[in-house]
């Protein structure tokens, strides 16, 4: 009888042209899909709870695909890393409800868009920070975020519109800090995003910071209803899905709070 296996990946998306499998290209779904296949012997179709972009990283996505395997839920886990290379891992495996759905059941995502003030480049940061190059006003892109909070229409911070779906998205939460002296982190939480919507909004939000766009200029290309009228969009190397959260996920059975403490397992998330 086949079971659902649900993971948590942790990926540099440097090299991959996305999270979705793509023909002639590697993504991060294609790569985990081949490394199911070697461990169990058969091929599964994986499910992501989003589709970032190609450049994008993950600190904990979450996916899932069904199998008919009786493999140990830490041999999953030890099992595809063994075949997966360097910039894929697998945080956690857990045996779900064959009706779980990583997209369907999500409540919020947190994705973390990163930028670097310091004049000169970091060769060490190069491939997950957009170097910016000046000091930013963290204060005044914290009073241009905290205006997106709560329900509206996303259109004029996205790409390519949705087939058919709204364009309205519920902001939960939004915050600016600096960090390490010379790094800003932009941070938003919602129910779901658009395409391109978090990078269009940090370079929004950026343009605040440089001073090269006032809050009442912000406001207007918000409130403008316009698809894409924020039109700079940042690189994709400085975002990472940092989170995806359920009502009921992990799974805490008892067995698996007797193999990966609640410590543990919250570490997931962080």
């Amino acid at each position: 009888m086949p079971r659902r296996v649900a993971l948590v990946l942790e990926y540099e998306g440097t090299r991959y042209a996305g999270f979705q499998i793509q023909a002639n290209v590697e993504s991060v779904q294609g790569v985990l899909e081949t490394a199911i296949e070697r461990l169990t012997g058969a091929a599964s179709r994986v499910y992501g709870a989003g589709r970032t972009d190609a450049g994008v990283h993950a600190n904990a996505q979450v996916v899932c695909f069904d199998t008919e395997s009786d493999l140990t839920i830490e041999r999953f886990r030890t099992g595809l890393n063994h075949y997966l290379a360097d910039d894929v891992a697998v945080r956690g495996a857990y045996d779900v409800k064959v009706d779980f759905d990583p997209r369907r059941h999500a409540v919020g995502r947190i994705y973390r868009y990163t930028m670097l003030e310091s004049a000169s480049r970091s060769p060490l940061r190069v491939r997950f920070v957009h170097h910016v190059g000046q000091r930013l006003d963290v204060a005044l892109m914290n009073t241009a975020l905290e205006l997106l909070q709560g329900e509206r229409d996303f259109a004029p911070f996205c790409g390519n519109l949705p087939q058919g779906g709204s364009t309205v998205r519920h902001m939960y939460r939004t915050q600016v800090w600096r960090q390490n002296g010379d790094e800003i982190c932009l941070e938003l939480e919602a129910n779901a995003y658009l395409h391109q919507q978090v990078r269009r909004i940090a370079g929004a939000v950026l343009g605040v910071g440089l001073g090269k766009m006032t809050i009442d200029e912000f406001v207007a290309i918000a409130d403008s209803k316009v698809h894409g009228a924020a039109a700079w969009v940042l690189p994709a190397k400085g975002l990472t899905l940092r989170r995806v959260d359920y009502r009921d996920f992990p799974p805490l059975t008892e067995q698996s709070v007797a193999e990966h403490s609640e410590v543990t397992v919250g570490n997931l998330w962080n």
